[in-house]
């Protein structure tokens, strides 16, 4: 194979794509957003933790009947209740805006139910009756109880627990978040890459300069040298998102961290509380690596036999579909990771790196089954590359039709 000028194709594609203001803007509006996403979050959670505090400080005065004998008297008047007979009565005046609220206990609460009768606060704020309908019966029957130890296990107890493997403790949900990484790089590689990708292909097609350019530079070389370019883009495009990110998580104090086996937070950062699985994390780079390039090989397959980028596109949708269909079916790749559909989703290489990801983030695939997905997926990434640079060789000039499909077997028999 000849690769003569593979670097002036390179850096051509380097060039042009990083001089655009559209790349930058593109690229640093996703940090920017997620920054006010986080912002809005941690904001409204305040706001919503102050209008709880402040609703919970609020008296509530409400009517009760109690045919069941639970309530306490004490208890309910802590809270702002008082006896009543009449609960027609005392359910009227709700209705007709004289009270806020009137609780009816039936003779067997659990069998028959509470119903409660309130004044409307808004679709967020009118849950509250229910609250002081339950908050009433469990202190009363917390109260009647009369033994501390009983009460203290109804009113709900800490729990500390600690897991161990082969003598170590376990780092338990931490431990996903490594190798869990390259799902997300594989999904943001594929959402910020893949049109670069698909026009590698397609824009000399579009622009019609095709003959052109192949009287000088091989196909393979053409092809090769713009996805490596577009790979260098990538990797300048997923360094300007991740270098926040990491230097975030190396402030103290800035990003929770992850409970100790005693459940206390080990000290330091956020990383020092993650535990580190060197073999999950290397597995997890070649699964995302044959992914990336099995992708990368079917948009350029895409691209050659396409005429626009517009017909394209469809193609397009169609594989990323395809390729995260396993997430559609996370809770069975989760919890039975050795069923049929598993293995199929594992070893199948359109959809091999989405669920081999996940069962690695899991630690539910061994060390050379993810060998296994690995050496399907550069094998069929390799083939799937070399039929998509015969495609554009047999499609240079199909500027206006698709490729038949006599010519997509031919050149796959080539």
């Amino acid at each position: 194979m000849k690769l003569h000028n593979l670097g002036t194709v390179i850096a051509f594609e380097v060039r042009r794509t990083l001089a655009k203001p559209t790349f930058w803007i593109a690229s640093l509006s996703v940090p920017i957003l997620m920054g006010l996403l986080f912002a809005l979050s941690f904001f409204s959670g305040i706001t919503a933790a102050q209008s709880s505090n402040a609703s919970d400080a609020e008296a509530t005065t409400f009517t009760y009947t109690d045919a069941s004998g639970i309530v306490s008297a004490g208890v309910a008047e802590r809270l702002g209740g008082s006896p009543t007979q009449d609960a027609v009565g005392a359910a009227q005046a709700v209705r007709d805006g004289r009270a806020d609220l009137h609780i009816d206990i039936p003779a067997d609460p659990a069998a028959e139910g509470v119903h409660v009768i309130g004044r409307d606060l808004g679709l967020m704020d009118s849950g509250r009756w229910t609250t002081v309908a339950q908050n009433l019966l469990e202190a009363s029957a917390i109260e009647r109880l009369g033994q501390p130890h009983l009460t203290g296990v109804l009113e709900g107890f800490p729990i500390t627990s600690e897991t161990w493997s082969d003598g170590a403790p376990a780092p338990g949900w931490a431990s996903v978040i490594g190798p869990g990484l390259f799902l997300v790089l594989l999904f943001m590689a594929i959402v910020m890459l893949g049109q670069q990708m698909l026009n590698i292909t397609v824009e000399e097609k579009e622009n019609r300069v095709t003959e052109m350019v192949l009287t000088t530079i091989h196909p393979s070389t053409l092809i090769i040298g713009k996805v490596l370019g577009v790979v260098i883009v990538g990797v300048v495009q997923g360094l300007v998102l991740l270098v926040p990110l990491l230097a975030l998580t190396l402030v103290p104090g800035l990003l929770p961290t992850p409970a100790g086996p005693d459940g206390a937070p080990p000290p330091g950062n956020f990383v020092a509380g993650l535990g580190i699985d060197l073999p999950r994390i290397l597995m997890g780079a070649g699964l995302f690596l044959g992914g990336f390039l099995l992708f990368t090989g079917i948009l350029v397959a895409i691209g050659a036999v396409m005429p626009t980028a517009k017909d394209a596109g469809t193609a397009f949708g169609t594989v990323m579909i395809a390729m995260f269909l396993p997430l559609y079916a996370m809770g069975m790749v989760m919890q039975a990771p050795d069923s049929l559909v598993s293995q199929v989703m594992t070893y199948f290489p359109i959809t091999a790196p989405v669920t081999a990801l996940i069962r690695n983030a899991l630690g539910t695939i061994t060390l050379w089954q993810a060998g296994i997905v690995v050496a399907i997926l550069v094998v069929s990434a390799v083939l799937v590359l070399r039929l998509g640079i015969r495609l554009f060789r047999e499609g240079s000039i199909a500027y206006d039709q698709r490729l038949a499909w006599r010519d997509i077997l031919r050149s796959s028999r080539t």
